[in-house]
């Protein structure tokens, strides 16, 4: 099928995933100074979205909305799994180890997302597109290189990292094949409502704290409800429809370098000059990788 997109459909997209994984970059702040447990944080993050998530899929769907569930439940289902196991799990290992080293561990879902589409679905990624993302995951090591020695907690904190990264991929491929036939509200209602259904259960039986002590403790979950979910979600899912999805992973390098930053700035983690170093390479690497991932128009 001919590529019909515009120049400025792409630069808007790249806008829209940008903006999101910026957005995305403030969930770890969030967490750290969550009142409830890390999987009950993901289950408000999620569940505090639906009523604005439902409202705006039935006001641009309708009844199509029953007509998507059945025709891409599977896919939708799947999406809702894979995001919740990645949100379990990251949220954990926020707690064990560096907001920086756990952005970033869970950032290297490239690898597994240009693994899976090149062998799985045969799309071969040219040698442009591999140099960016060898820059951007270079860059990545260069950011948490000096913190591997912390201690057995960090050390489980930035296993469980990759295995997030794990999860994410699975959740980018879905939400990218989803995207070709599922609009962005639906995508974001369905999978949600599945992820709120799974995660519920897990912080109960993790014997974690649900409910947040005091008013702020609310205010902090609506925050990352409405800025990480609705915003930063919503904005990489639309995004997803015009890149391609080997791109748009790296591209979500860009926040793991946001939220080393705000970590910096906000909680007093430690930036030295190879952090830094590492944050120019990682977008050094986005901008190579979306040179290499362009596809030719006809």
């Amino acid at each position: 099928m001919a590529d019909t997109r515009t120049a400025p459909q792409d630069w808007l997209a790249l806008a829209a995933l940008f903006a999101g994984a910026t957005a995305i970059a403030s969930a770890p702040l969030f967490v750290k100074v969550s009142e409830t447990g890390p999987v009950a944080t993901a289950f408000w993050r999620v569940f505090l979205a639906l009523p604005l998530l439902w409202v705006w899929a039935a006001s641009t769907q309708g009844l199509k909305l029953m007509a998507q569930v059945r025709d891409h439940r599977l896919m939708l289902f799947a999406a809702g799994f894979f995001f919740a196991g990645d949100l379990a799990v990251w949220h954990w290992s926020i707690l064990l180890t560096s907001v920086a080293n756990t952005t970033l561990l869970a950032n290297l879902a490239p690898i597994f997302v240009t693994a899976v589409t090149w062998f799985v679905f045969r799309e071969t990624p040219q040698r442009l597109f591999l140099a960016g993302l060898a820059a951007a995951i270079s860059g990545t090591l260069l950011l948490i290189g000096a913190s591997f020695g912390q201690g057995g907690g960090a050390l489980l904190g930035d296993a469980l990292g990759v295995v997030t990264a794990m999860f994410y991929a699975a959740y980018q491929l879905s939400v990218s094949r989803l995207r070709a036939n599922v609009p962005t509200a639906s995508v974001m209602a369905w999978s949600s409502t599945v992820m709120a259904v799974l995660l519920l259960p897990i912080a109960w039986v993790s014997g974690e704290r649900i409910l947040p002590l005091t008013d702020a403790g609310w205010l902090k979950l609506i925050g990352i409800a409405l800025i990480a979910q609705v915003i930063g979600q919503s904005l990489i899912a639309w995004a997803m429809a015009h890149l391609t999805a080997t791109f748009s992973s790296v591209g979500l390098l860009l926040q793991p370098v946001m939220a080393t930053l705000f970590a910096w700035i906000l909680l007093g983690e430690v930036v030295g000059p190879l952090q830094f170093a590492g944050g120019a390479l990682v977008l050094t690497g986005i901008m190579l990788a979306r040179q290499g991932s362009s596809r030719p128009r006809h």
